[in-house]
């Protein structure tokens, strides 16, 4: 009786073995790519490119995650909630540096630049020499500060460097003359101008990548597919921008939410074929991120960047 048991057990053992290797699980379907964006120039194909359909056009399931500030956006990219983001060249340097299995995936082209006070009377950047300039410390913002004061003969220890992390607060006492000159991203930049701020530089003057995408490994490596669709739309949708950007005026302000005031002096920026960064923007970065102390971890070009995702499609 044992024997017959231990064999009615075998069998339906077997028989249960079989039955499972006979359904095949469903396949897993992977969810959308979730991209982080912050209201800004770079970010605007991204915003077309999802509300005209080009990433259903192009097969690729895109969402995109709108920040107000970079602290919330590295934040979400640390606990892993985003597959991709739009950041700017030293926050990823960070990022690499910190062990994080990100790779900087192309350029994006967004804009910086500097506005002084209208009580200053500035007008130039080699007036700045000594003055009181409002910026992020340590950020991407002073790093373009540096890199156009060395341009035209000041150093990085020729200014009095203003902590103001937030950008309206730095809007606000640029306007009123508590600083005398200060450094913002698009949109703000163009609204402060409009408020009366003088226009002294951007980042278009001296042709300076300083935003980038930014694209965890392993997506790239089991989801390349989709990243050279999200590409292409992002492309198409550059393409439009750039055939007629004042058809784009509305758009800024009703649906990409920019400020109201910006929509008729906004400057829009060319938009390129995505490519990596050249190695020299790279090169110039790592050493002012030395120069500054701020990088200790032995990194080089190559160590920061993934070229599958804008070649091959």
């Amino acid at each position: 009786m044992k024997k017959m048991f231990l064999f009615f057990c075998c069998l339906g053992f077997v028989s249960l073995s079989l039955s499972a290797g006979g359904r095949r699980a469903a396949p897993v379907e992977p969810g959308p790519l979730r991209v982080g964006i912050m209201l800004a120039a770079e970010s605007l194909p991204l915003m077309l490119a999802r509300d005209n359909g080009y990433f259903e056009r192009e097969g690729v399931n895109v969402e995109l995650v709108l920040f107000s500030n970079p602290q919330e956006r590295d934040a979400a990219l640390q606990a892993g909630h985003l597959d991709a983001t739009i950041t700017d060249l030293l926050a990823a340097t960070f990022f690499v540096a910190a062990g994080f299995d990100f790779r900087v995936t192309s350029s994006t082209d967004g804009r910086f630049g500097f506005v002084a006070s209208p009580q200053s009377g500035i007008t130039q950047l080699d007036e700045l020499r000594g003055r009181r300039l409002g910026i992020s410390l340590n950020s991407i913002i002073q790093y373009v500060l540096d890199s156009k004061l060395e341009y035209v003969g000041i150093s990085m220890t020729e200014y009095e460097a203003v902590s103001i992390p937030s950008v309206p607060q730095r809007v606000e006492m640029v306007l009123e003359g508590l600083v005398d000159a200060v450094g913002l991203p698009e949109p703000i930049l163009t609204a402060a101008v409009a408020s009366g701020a003088t226009l002294l530089s951007t980042t278009d003057d001296l042709g300076i990548d300083a935003t980038v995408l930014f694209f965890s490994q392993s997506v790239l490596n089991t989801r390349l597919a989709e990243v050279h669709a999200f590409y292409r739309a992002y492309y198409l949708a550059a393409q439009s921008i750039n055939a007629a950007p004042d058809n784009f005026r509305d758009y800024l302000v009703e649906a990409a939410g920019f400020p109201a005031g910006v929509r008729d002096n906004f400057r829009f920026v060319t938009y390129r074929r995505p490519a990596l960064p050249e190695v020299y923007q790279i090169e110039r970065a790592l050493g002012w991120l030395r120069a500054r102390e701020l990088l200790t971890a032995n990194l080089s070009p190559a160590d920061l960047v993934d070229a599958r995702a804008t070649t091959g499609w």
